[in-house]
């Protein structure tokens, strides 16, 4: 009998040891784009990159007001299956930009219980890949370190990840022992500025800006490389001419698209004195580099913001990524 038990012990240490590493056709170098969970709804599948990905997190899945998930997911099977077909991890995400005041109360001792097992239920029953937490700003209280452990403590047993997307706008809110919990973290180095700051024009999402913030989370906040994966962006954000211009954003799709040569630029001058800028192939390539010696990825807010064929930022990460160093 203890030799049993010591062996049912090893075989569950291996398992939880493998849970996010590479399987067949996947290189360790994380590859985690954020997609439309609607949308993934009713995707052709053969239009969507999965050759180039090892995660897709799904934005968002969120309970109403009451804590109640009501939204049919039936039709996300489709998408699930082709997506683990190529051996890609599908994950849906909770929270989001902007404040969700509702979170406040279902992370409460008294309510939080059955938010996870809600969560856990919906992945399980779906096959998804673990659970990503997307909660930012306001949405993060005393609960949220809570959250995290709870949710640490119902899907790894089963086998299921749990990760997060951090930032470090709200760095002090984010206790150590949450930011443990998590099998992996996805570092929003951008936003750096943008529409809401018309008074502050200017990039958001510099190279330099990337290694500052991989530098704070790294060595301040002594995140290890094989647990962090570093957050680029797939658009661009409209200043000017003047600080009362109404500022605005274009997916990196549709600047190359309306702009020839813009692929290999990082900001462009527009008519009537307005400034775009963004990140071209060669900064997304040096930041690829970067997450290579850095972190353990690449995250992409979101794939459906890339443009196509040469000019496709996705396929100047994954090529980067995977050259041996």
């Amino acid at each position: 009998m203890i030799k049993h038990a010591v062996l049912l012990v090893v075989l569950g240490f291996l398992l939880m040891s493998v849970r996010d590493q590479p399987v067949q056709g996947k290189s360790a170098f994380r590859i985690v784009g954020y997609y439309s969970l609607r949308g993934a709804m009713h995707a052709d599948v053969k239009t969507i990159p999965f050759g180039e990905l090892t995660h897709i997190n799904l934005y968002f899945l969120n309970p109403d007001t009451l804590g109640n998930f009501t939204m049919h997911l039936d039709s996300l099977v489709p998408f699930i299956r082709a997506a683990h077909q190529k051996h890609v991890k599908v994950i849906p995400s909770i929270g989001g930009g902007g404040r969700h005041a509702y979170y406040h109360k279902l992370l409460e001792d008294s309510n939080r219980a059955k938010l996870v097992k809600d969560l856990l239920q919906i992945v399980m029953k779906y096959d998804f890949d673990g659970i990503d937490v997307d909660l930012e700003g306001s949405d993060i209280d005393e609960n949220y370190e809570n959250l995290a452990v709870d949710l640490a403590g119902a899907f790894k047993p089963e086998k299921k990840l749990v990760t997060a997307a951090i930032a470090v706008f709200y760095k002090d809110a984010l206790s150590d022992k949450a930011l443990a919990q998590y099998d992996f973290v996805n570092l929003m180095s951008y936003d750096h500025t943008g529409p809401w700051m018309p008074a502050k024009p200017g990039p958001h999402s510099t190279y330099e800006q990337a290694v500052e913030d991989l530098d704070y989370f790294r060595t301040v906040r002594k995140i290890p490389k094989n647990r962090i994966v570093l957050g680029v962006g797939f658009y661009g954000y409209r200043f000017g001419p003047t600080p009362d211009s109404p500022a605005g954003s274009m997916n990196f799709g549709d600047i190359v698209h309306q702009f020839p040569g813009a692929e290999k630029l990082d900001q462009l001058d527009l008519p009537g004195g307005a400034i775009l800028y963004y990140n071209g192939i060669p900064t997304i390539r040096r930041k690829t580099i970067l997450a290579k010696e850095q972190a353990s990825g690449i995250m992409i807010w979101q794939i459906s913001g890339d443009a196509t064929a040469d000019k496709s930022l996705l396929s100047a990460i994954y090529a980067t990524g995977m050259q041996s160093n």
